[in-house]
């Protein structure tokens, strides 16, 4: 869920540069590792690799690298948190596709149909099953991109109304419709407690979220504010959403339905909300103006974590933040930024955060040990809940 070259999350790449994938957007030659139950390419190093944490992560120990190369993102645990399940763009293959590996990076199985653009992948309950989103239904291309010109609307997502929501097992086989309709339907979570799934969708006319049951009946809307609503998760009771949506009186509601009668939107400005599951008790959480995204609940309820620009409101670097969620007072966590040495210029991304059930593991993608520019890969490392009081962090 990225300021995303796929809709939901944040790959960071221009206008022009998107309508460059829809002209790529041709079917790729079968490899195996493309194949249901194929192998990562040998060519791969061996996960984990360590990493050190950079100066000033001091929530961050014993760090190892989990892919290498292509663009991985939104890698989110399996409910026994012995598997990842996350979306890949690599090789020939121009788009996202799903993939699941286990912990440690290990034994990668491509899981979606190697056709259409898919995205938004989860565990269902029991690990038997992943669900996610994908187009595939409408053709085995790739969905062009709508047609816009950057200089005049900036950074923007398009919302591919062909996005429908599917199930498989987790070897990639007996893939079958569970949400299909007319719109956008994607970005779609299980809660921990295993009996709802929340997903965002423009069957009503605006990009809102709703809840349904884990076999996709009693649908209930939980937003009805203009503005785009999304990339939401449960806390682990199942008891609250945590999500992205626009500070409403200051969003350009008049410019926001524009765009989005062209199925685009822009995610420039977003910050984090929360709510009740039933969708009542809604509060804004942080108000920085900045691009925000990707929250996700701390084991203990009383904390989200999240990725921002806030740091570089103008630019593309995305950090990790931590937001206590009833004082309001936030904590910076990674601290990957292309003044480093070694960073590729726009290449100081960090996102996608998850916590383990206990709180004691994070997963996240990064930008940090690219071999190329723009490469995002997954990551893991021990979560430091207890500071040394002589802590150090840079100076912001």
């Amino acid at each position: 869920m990225l300021l995303p070259s796929f809709t939901p999350r944040i790959r960071l790449v221009t206008g022009a540069a998107l309508l460059g994938l829809a002209v790529l957007a041709v079917l790729p030659t079968a490899r195996a590792e493309d194949a249901p139950g194929g192998d990562a390419p040998a060519a791969q190093p061996t996960p984990p690799r360590a990493c050190v944490p950079l100066p000033g992560e001091k929530r961050l120990a014993n760090v190892r690298q989990l892919t290498f190369g292509g663009e991985n993102a939104e890698a989110y645990w399996s409910f026994d948190e012995k598997h990842l399940v996350f979306q890949s763009t690599r090789g020939e293959w121009p788009v996202d596709q799903i993939y699941v590996m286990d912990r440690d990076g290990k034994n990668v199985t491509r899981v979606s149909t190697g056709t259409g653009r898919t995205t938004c992948a989860y565990f269902m309950p029991g690990d038997e099953r992943i669900l996610f989103a994908s187009t595939h239904m409408d053709s085995p291309e790739p969905p062009k991109v709508p047609e816009y010109d950057p200089r005049k609307l900036g950074y923007v997502w398009p919302l591919f109304a062909s996005y429908d929501i599917y199930t498989a097992k987790a070897d990639g086989t007996d893939v079958q419709p569970l949400v299909q309709n007319p719109g956008y339907d994607a970005e779609a979570t299980v809660s921990p407690t295993g009996d709802r799934i929340v997903f965002t969708s423009t069957r009503d006319g605006d990009i809102e979220l709703y809840s349904m049951a884990i076999d996709g009946s009693d649908v209930k809307r939980l937003t009805h504010e203009p503005g785009y609503d999304g990339g939401a998760f449960f806390s682990w009771d199942g008891k609250h959403i945590v999500w992205r949506a626009p500070d409403r009186d200051h969003l350009d509601v008049e410019g926001y339905r524009e765009l989005l009668a062209r199925h685009l939107v822009k995610p420039s400005a977003l910050e984090i909300w929360i709510m009740a599951a039933d969708g009542s008790g809604k509060r804004m959480i942080t108000r920085n103006g900045a691009a925000n995204f990707a929250p996700f609940w701390h084991p203990d309820g009383r904390h989200v974590i999240y990725a921002s620009n806030v740091h570089d409101p103008r630019g593309a670097n995305f950090e990790l933040y931590l937001v206590d969620i009833e004082t309001l007072e936030t904590e910076r966590v990674t601290w990957f930024e292309r003044t480093r040495p070694g960073a590729h210029r726009s290449d100081d991304f960090d996102g996608f955060p998850m916590f383990t059930r206990d709180g004691k593991t994070l997963v996240w993608c990064s930008n940090r040990h690219n071999d190329k520019a723009n490469e995002t890969n997954v990551f893991v490392a021990d979560w430091v809940a207890e500071l040394p009081v002589d802590a150090e962090t840079p100076e912001k």
